[in-house]
């Protein structure tokens, strides 16, 4: 499990000017065509949330929720980090973007100004 939750630096996974491939770009939109990974991403741009607080709003099984985070870390989108028995997740680095109100997907960034 990554111990990444603190790590705050918003470009360290960005290279700037790099190109992605459409299968990238694709993979990273399909990830979030689920509605419950769009809105755990979403929680998370407010700051690290621990599983029961992701929960509390999306009031999934448990075993699905795990799946979804699982999905999410396996694409870099967010990080985990042991906090005593309960698991904290946050946005891995470089995927907010600087306003705070958007992600970044390496190949597009998703704004949500409204």
């Amino acid at each position: 499990m990554n111990n990444d939750c603190s790590n705050t630096n918003p470009e360290a996974s960005h290279l700037p000017g790099q190109q992605y491939s459409p299968s990238f770009c694709a993979q990273r939109l399909k990830v979030l065509a689920d509605l419950n990974r769009f809105t755990i991403l979403r929680l998370l741009l407010d700051g690290p949330k621990h599983v029961w607080e992701l929960n509390e709003e999306l009031s999934l099984e448990q075993s699905l929720l795990s799946h979804h985070l699982k999905i999410l870390r396996q694409e870099g989108l967010v990080q985990s980090q042991r906090d005593g028995k309960a698991v904290l997740y946050c946005l891995a680095p470089g995927v907010r973007i600087n306003s705070g109100k958007g992600i970044n997907l390496e190949c597009c960034v998703l704004s949500f100004d409204c």
